[in-house]
């Protein structure tokens, strides 16, 4: 399956994510994460998780965001450096910042959210 970033749920949950509605970005990939078969299943149940993790970033639930982006990471991590039309080494490594961060028990306002940025 070819996963189209502009148009639909995932068009419409990208736009969400990079406004940082996050909760609405889940909301909307889960809808198309419903429909979708592997290899594409668990790669959108990792953006699912991130969106879900900045969510509950900013609701002040630490833990649950690490917990959260964490098993994005495992998820992702097996995926080539571009999948589904997102470039993922950009990604992870953002991912990487934010657990190196979180798990030092810092409060990451100065780090950019993670952005997904359309690849190949």
């Amino acid at each position: 399956m070819r996963l189209d970033w502009n148009r639909g749920g995932l068009a419409e949950g990208l736009r969400c994510y990079c406004a940082g509605e996050f909760f609405v970005a889940h909301e909307y990939w889960e809808g198309v994460w419903l429909e979708t078969q592997e290899p594409e299943k668990t790669f959108l149940q990792a953006l699912i998780q991130i969106a879900a993790a900045f969510h509950h970033f900013q609701r002040g639930n630490q833990q649950g965001a690490t917990s959260l982006l964490r098993a994005a990471l495992r998820r992702l991590e097996p995926y080539p450096v571009s999948f589904g039309g997102i470039s993922l080494t950009p990604l992870c490594e953002e991912i990487r910042e934010w657990l190196r961060a979180l798990e030092a028990g810092h409060v990451p306002s100065r780090l950019p959210f993670p952005q997904i940025l359309l690849g190949k």
